[in-house]
């Protein structure tokens, strides 16, 4: 096989072989070689980090805001599962938190976002009218991941 038909590290671009590009990023990092750096897509993957945490604590958030509300419309079918559910992404969540102090200022947001989809998973796996849950969050955020925390059943709505 010729110099030609073998993937060189430095001729890996972004869009073509995204772990060969990364390694060689790394590698110019590493030997201080920044004017060789793909500035623009290192700087846009090194963003999409920070807001894949963000998406993992939103979807953490919804899937523990749909348990909780899963705990609420259905007493009488309250499963172990459900609070086992609800602890991990409580414990999920806090580590989460834990490791990005800078997406607690976002919380509200995050909430905000991951109530919206929990409360579209909570009526698809409940299989009751969106309607019988409430519109917004009925809970504080420190109510929400608190681990002692369990909700009420709803009135009927």
């Amino acid at each position: 096989m010729d110099d030609m038909t073998i993937p060189q590290p430095n001729a890996a671009t972004h869009d073509t072989d995204f772990h060969a590009w990364a390694m060689d990023q790394g590698r110019k990092l590493r030997a201080g070689r920044l004017s060789d750096l793909d500035l623009l897509n290192l700087a846009n993957e090194i963003e999409d980090m920070g807001r894949s945490e963000r998406r993992e604590l939103t979807n953490r958030l919804s899937v523990l805001l749909a348990h909780l509300l899963k705990w609420a419309v259905q007493p009488a079918r309250r499963v172990r599962s459900w609070l086992a559910t609800i602890g991990e992404q409580r414990d999920q969540a806090e580590l989460l938190l834990r490791d990005n102090p800078s997406l607690r200022p976002l919380l509200g947001e995050i909430v905000a976002d991951g109530y919206r989809l929990g409360h579209r998973a909570a009526a698809r796996e409940t299989r009751l009218a969106a309607t019988r849950f409430p519109a917004l969050c009925p809970w504080t955020l420190e109510q929400v991941l608190d681990e002692g925390f369990l909700p009420e059943p709803f009135p009927h709505m």
